[in-house]
């Protein structure tokens, strides 16, 4: 049989769960928007380095199909 006690002693084990997981769950939440953050700041950079790559060197990212054939042709 189940006591007064007993049902108040689950009953705190179940909050106490429940509070650690809220804790998890915000800790998570935080660093998933931390990686979003960098994955955004990691892309921006790369659009800019693309962008001077080819403001630099235009033969290096263009088409190679673009290239008109080699004289032996």
């Amino acid at each position: 049989m189940t006591t007064a006690a007993d049902i108040e002693a689950r009953v705190v084990e179940l909050e106490t769960r429940l509070a650690f997981q809220e804790q998890a769950m915000a800790e998570l939440s935080d660093a998933l928007a931390g990686a979003r953050l960098e994955l955004a700041r990691n892309d921006l950079l790369l659009r800019r380095a693309l962008e001077e790559l080819q403001a630099s060197r235009p033969g290096v990212t263009a088409d190679p199909a673009d290239e008109p054939p080699p004289p032996h042709y």
